[in-house]
């Protein structure tokens, strides 16, 4: 079992402190945000520290200007608070947060930065391109012609894997390019790797960062790893910890907590692999405010090596907390 937060350390740090839960603002994984909050909020209470949740809007821009709190707990998902915006906003103000600070927030949801910053670190990314307009679609018709088809098309700074389809074909990759192009901006289009999509968590900051249990998510009726199957129950079987050989474990793991401190994410974070069928493993992206939600990943594999929900919270608070 890994060691247990420092309970006692964290929580007296709070006493007196005004503690409160940042969520939802425009971001089309809204939704999901509120749930993670909804469950963050209760931890925190069985923990015995009382912390609203808050949306982020112009009122409560104009709250924390005007009345500031003393600590804010970022459970935004998508854009702008994992992006880098809401981070320089209250790091303007003063104000302690958690999770990954301005760096690690910008690579985060910047999935082009990122597989450049991973393959600047030596690691192995799918086979992509970049579509920045309409002039760029003979590029990426000639990128799929050579790594074959299927293809999967992505936003470039989207979390959850909204806007991302499979194609299969030079016709769905063109009409797929011109809605996410108009919806999302600029775009990329990436290798499928047929294998076994693993996520590993990562719990801590620095040099206290340790690796979680790799998960195996297995989709049932859909063809990767989708919004739908992220977040409907039933639609996933999650395989914990993953059917994968020994030593490929332990390298996502390496791999996952050399990200994590490399890209300076801070408390947790959660990278996405796909292990192909010869056993070489993808970086696919880094979560820098993975999922907290009933259904999420990091929970269930810090459940697995005895961490409790509440323990992983308290990670989270220590990442806010002065070294």
């Amino acid at each position: 079992m890994k060691r247990k937060p420092d309970r006692e350390r964290i929580l007296r740090s709070l006493v007196g402190k005004r503690v409160v839960i940042l969520a939802g603002g425009p971001s089309r994984e809204r939704e999901v945000s509120f749930r993670s909050a909804a469950n963050v909020q209760r931890a925190l209470k069985n923990l015995g520290v009382d912390a609203p949740v808050l949306d982020f809007n112009r009122r409560t821009v104009e709250e924390f200007v005007l009345n500031p709190p003393d600590l804010v707990v970022l459970m935004m998902h998508g854009k702008p608070g994992e992006d880098g915006v809401v981070q320089g906003f209250l790091e303007a103000l003063g104000i302690r947060y958690t999770g990954a600070g301005l760096t690690g927030s910008v690579l985060g949801i910047d999935k082009y930065a990122f597989k450049r910053f991973s393959q600047a670190l030596g690691l192995q990314v799918p086979p992509f391109t970049l579509v920045r307009g309409e002039d760029g679609f003979s590029e990426a018709l000639d990128f799929a012609r050579r790594v074959g088809y299927p293809v999967i098309v992505k936003p470039r700074s989207e979390g959850s894997s909204v806007g991302t389809y499979v194609c299969d074909s030079p016709q769905d990759l063109k009409d797929t390019l011109i809605r996410n192009l108009k919806e999302f901006g600029h775009t990329l289009v990436e290798k499928f790797i047929r294998g076994k999509e693993v996520t590993v968590g990562v719990l801590g900051t620095g040099t206290g960062a340790f690796a979680l249990p790799a998960l195996e998510l297995r989709v049932k009726r859909r063809r990767f790893y989708d919004y739908t199957a992220k977040y409907s129950e039933g639609e996933t079987e999650f395989v914990l910890p993953a059917d994968i050989p020994e030593g490929v474990h332990r390298t996502v793991q390496d791999i996952a907590v050399r990200l994590h401190v490399e890209s300076e994410c801070r408390g947790f974070s959660r990278t996405d692999f796909i292990i192909a069928e010869d056993g070489t493993p993808y970086v696919l992206e880094i979560n820098t405010i993975p999922g907290m939600t009933d259904l999420s990943d990091l929970p269930a594999e810090a459940k697995a090596v005895g961490l409790s929900y509440e323990d992983v919270v308290l990670y989270v608070l220590e990442s806010a907390l002065p070294p």
